[in-house]
């Protein structure tokens, strides 16, 4: 009796032992996965917004929160400008105006947060903001 009590709590002690390694195995392999972030996205290579926009978009971010509201406003709803392109656009927007009007900047980020898929290229950015905006 003892020798199989033995035996049986040897097994345990191993088993257990087992199932430690292959669930620290586990959490190493998406320490890694977290690790590994994609480099930083180049906006421009966003699909959703065509050529000849790009220039009238930076023109409009350099004229200031204003006027880059106005092209988004101008721009959004048209056939051309979509997602994940505007959704770039407008958490530019976003960051742009977060310490002059924080409640608007907080209403657009859930609006685009809302609307995008969680795999999409410029999810990790949406998920980036979170902490400011939620």
């Amino acid at each position: 009796m003892k020798i199989a009590l033995s035996i049986l709590i040897i097994f345990g002690v191993c088993f257990g032992g087992w199932k430690i390694w292959d669930y620290w195995a586990k959490v190493r392999e998406q320490e890694n996965v977290v690790q590994e972030e994609p480099a930083e996205l180049n906006p421009t290579s966003i699909p959703g917004l065509p050529y000849a926009l790009e220039q009238k978009l930076t023109e409009a971010k350099q004229r200031g929160a204003k006027t880059f509201k106005q092209f988004i406003d101008a721009w959004k709803n048209s056939p051309e400008v979509k997602d994940p392109r505007l959704a770039w656009i407008e958490l530019d927007y976003v960051t742009m105006i977060a310490s002059s009007d924080p409640i608007e900047a907080k209403r657009i980020y859930l609006e685009v947060k809302q609307r995008i898929p969680t795999n999409s290229v410029i999810y990790p950015r949406i998920r980036s903001l979170a902490k400011a905006y939620e």
